[in-house]
């Protein structure tokens, strides 16, 4: 089993291999329930963008997760 700590190998840089980190989660298309997920690159700054379906019923913050308080 991988270390939780590190990100997982799909989530790094092309180009340093430095970690990915969320940047922004932006709605691209209402019609087909689509998000663009924009991620940085903590070491050379380069942006990714990836477009992901939508999930509506993943938690966005602490308060929609059962048992947060």
């Amino acid at each position: 089993m991988r270390n939780l700590v590190q990100p997982p190998p799909s989530m790094h840089c092309e180009l340093c291999h430095g970690e990915l980190r969320l940047r922004l989660i932006e709605p691209d298309d209402s019609v087909l329930d689509m998000e663009v997920h924009k991620f940085v690159c903590a070491k050379c700054g380069r942006e990714y963008s990836y477009m992901v379906i939508h999930d509506r019923y993943a938690a966005r913050t602490t308060r929609n997760m059962s048992g947060a308080r």
